[in-house]
């Protein structure tokens, strides 16, 4: 599972492909959810992709007969950070400040970011969820663990608030105001039960090696704050379910 992770992949997560300059691929490598840039032909857009289309263990999965195992709690040490917000074209981005964390079995990752999807891209017993948000955190090797959440249609959530409120609508737009918190540990469900399997990032370049943690019990968000957020992208952002192979998924 110690699979090494580069900085600069961290830096890819979300749907923000970094190149070390600081831009995007070349013309052959921009992606997309839809159309000859989509899902289906990520792993032909750049040689840098090809993972999507030849990884063993890929991301996202149906979780569907996950195999009994005792697991251990996930510790959260989740603390507040000011407003940082980009919309990087392909989802929301929170980056989270310096300081907040997990632990599994031991070993402990630092969170870096929060950002979402809609519809959710994990399916549960082949359903899914309007909307999906994914914590993703970094170790001090670059090994990467997501969390996942998943949300379904209700009350209106006053954890994401503070994103939702200002949520920049245009490609490339930022929001960042010392005077607004963000508390991601807030955004949890309180049963903090979960499955566990190793997979990949969702999008390009589709790096292996991920360990991944979904939350098996759903948090609530309005019909309007999902609405709000699919409207800013004008197409569902889920990468569509890929096969689970060898793989054992645990809860």
């Amino acid at each position: 599972m110690k699979k090494q992770t580069t900085p600069a992949t961290i830096a890819m997560i979300g749907g923000a492909l970094l190149l070390a300059s600081g831009a995007q691929a070349s013309a052959g490598g921009h992606w997309g959810y839809a159309g000859h840039n989509g899902p289906e032909h990520w792993g032909s857009l750049s040689a840098e992709f090809e993972m999507c289309a030849k990884g063993k263990n890929q991301s996202p999965i149906d979780i569907a007969g996950a195999i009994e195992a005792e697991l251990a709690p996930i510790s959260f040490s989740y603390g507040t950070s000011g407003l940082d917000v980009v919309n990087n074209g392909h989802t929301i981005k929170a980056s989270y400040a310096a300081g907040s964390s997990i632990t599994v079995d031991g070993h402990t990752y630092n969170l870096l970011q929060v950002h979402w999807h809609t519809p959710s891209e994990n399916t549960i017993n082949g359903k899914h969820f309007p909307m999906e948000a994914h914590f993703v955190h970094g170790d001090k090797d670059g090994n990467l663990a997501v969390v996942s959440v998943m949300y379904e249609e209700g009350a209106a959530n006053e954890a994401i608030a503070p994103v939702w409120d200002n949520m920049p609508v245009k490609e490339g737009d930022k929001a960042a105001d010392a005077g607004v918190t963000v508390n991601a540990g807030a955004m949890l469900p309180a049963n903090r039960d979960y499955y566990r399997f190793n997979g990949s990032l969702t999008t390009p370049p589709c790096t292996e090696g991920v360990l991944w943690m979904v939350m098996k019990t759903p948090v609530e968000a309005s019909r309007e704050q999902i609405n709000k957020f699919h409207a800013t992208f004008h197409v569902d952002t889920n990468r569509p379910v890929q096969p689970v192979n060898a793989r054992a998924v645990l809860k």
